[in-house]
């Protein structure tokens, strides 16, 4: 049976970062499913709006070639990704391991048969930063 991936994120100012995450998702599953985060789940988790708009998130992600299917993911709980997409394994960046949501999620999904696996996180470059520095420089 294939094993489908799931990669949720903003994808917003896409950079080194998010391809990392792409490139090695791809490289643990046969089917490789990219959840671009809707506008209100990012006002919501992390209290601001994206600059690059939510179609061009999807096309730009959609057009990675490790990607098979790009989706719009309107969920903050990726538990409740996994009841819309029906995913096997969950992809995050390594800052979500040990947290109170990663291991309560782990556990959620595991639950019914689906398994996280973390990618360490980029260091040296992150929306946030490229946000600050734009915003800096205006």
């Amino acid at each position: 049976m294939a094993v489908i991936g799931y990669a949720p994120g903003a994808y917003d100012l896409f950079h080194i970062g998010h391809l990392n995450i792409l490139r090695h998702a791809r490289a643990h599953c046969d089917r490789l499913v990219a959840g671009v985060v809707d506008d209100e789940v990012i006002v919501r988790a992390k209290a601001r709006l994206p600059i690059v708009p939510l179609a061009e998130r999807l096309e730009i992600v959609g057009s990675i070639r490790h990607v098979d299917e790009v989706v719009v993911d309107r969920h903050v709980d990726k538990f409740e990704s996994w009841r819309e997409f029906g995913y096997d394994v969950l992809f995050k960046g390594d800052d979500w391991r040990g947290t109170p949501r990663g291991e309560s999620l782990e556990q959620r999904l595991g639950a019914v048969g689906a398994t996280v696996v973390y990618f360490p996180y980029t260091m040296h470059t992150s929306s946030t930063a490229l946000r600050k520095m734009i915003t800096e420089s205006a």
